[in-house]
């Protein structure tokens, strides 16, 4: 299998839960497995259960040693883990300047079948340019006045490693976005700004894997409804991972693999697609958008928001993040 159709968080998830199950039947505490192995702390047995580190091939070995698996249980999850760790190791060496977050959501991503996107107000990360991308991450910053963990400029290089996902030539997963007019809106960023999203958003409609929607102001959703904010929904190539639904909160980011919570996104997804314009009728209106922004854009040396944030804002306890 190529490691473009694995995701290490899927593979990570999976292989903590099946690990949570065995210390659960062999009628075991955190604390008695950390005794038993001689680890420093219950804090590293947690973070393996739950997806959150790297499995270590000798430590799964061991708790597997300790839970008595059997040898068809040691062969599978021996073999998660690997996968789990390589793509991780690969997913570093084909994008070595990705920040840690943004290498967060690209392990999500890479062993996608399937994204599914919806952002009320801006163009989802997987489709900006450059330039759009700097300003929505510099707006960030203001609001977060100025702490970010890592540069600007990495920032954007690394959204736009991501994108390569859209365009490999093997396994590329299908894309379908649903688009606020909003997102294309002057508020949105300075006219040449916007004419090159709009361009990169033509071209990048003409992909056979990527379908494009774009959601009129006056469109009506099913009962009225209105989504109160952007979500993502993954399907992976391999069955055994499950759906994920990612919601973006403003300061936080919720991921889920909860059935009950992923299927009513799923039900208004469709209720977008559906009163949103056609691939070709967005086709369109982009064309038609593009020649609009042509009248008004002029060569920009700004186009990035002030520098410094200003005299009055509001402080936060916490981070803003945006992807």
């Amino acid at each position: 299998m190529p490691p473009a159709s694995v995701s290490p968080i899927m593979r990570r998830r999976r292989l903590g839960q099946h690990l949570r199950r065995l210390r659960e039947t062999a009628g075991l505490t955190g604390d008695q497995v950390v005794e038993r192995v001689k680890w420093a702390s219950a804090s590293k047995l947690s973070r393996l259960e739950n997806g959150r580190s790297r499995p270590d091939p000798a430590d799964v070995a061991a708790l597997l040693d300790l839970y008595g698996a059997d040898e068809d249980v040691r062969r599978d999850l021996s073999a998660i883990a690997r996968a789990a760790g390589d793509m991780r190791e690969w997913l570093r060496q084909t994008y070595p300047v990705m920040t840690e977050q943004q290498r967060e959501w690209a392990q999500l991503e890479a062993g996608c079948a399937e994204i599914c996107e919806y952002n009320p107000v801006l163009v989802p990360g997987l489709l900006q340019t450059a330039g759009y991308a700097r300003i929505r991450i510099d707006s960030v910053r203001l609001v977060n006045e100025g702490r970010t963990g890592d540069h600007p400029d990495l920032e954007v290089r690394a959204r736009q490693a991501r994108q390569s996902l859209l365009t490999r030539t093997q396994d590329a997963p299908r894309y379908t976005a649903v688009l606020e007019e909003a997102a294309l809106s002057r508020r949105a960023g300075p006219p040449d700004v916007l004419l090159a999203q709009v361009a990169k958003l033509r071209e990048l409609a003409t992909q056979p894997n990527i379908a494009l929607h774009v959601l009129p102001r006056d469109a009506r959703l099913g009962e009225g409804y209105v989504p109160p904010t952007a979500f993502s929904l993954y399907r992976f190539a391999d069955p055994l991972d499950p759906e994920t639904l990612a919601i973006e909160a403003g300061w936080t980011d919720h991921v889920s693999t909860d059935t009950n919570i992923i299927n009513p996104y799923k039900v208004v997804f469709e209720w977008l697609r559906e009163a949103a314009l056609s691939v070709s009728d967005t086709r369109s209106w982009l064309a038609e958008a593009g020649e609009r922004l042509v009248e008004t854009a002029t060569p920009s040396s700004v186009g990035h928001g002030p520098a410094t944030a200003p005299a009055q804002r509001r402080r936060h306890s916490g981070r803003l993040t945006e992807r």
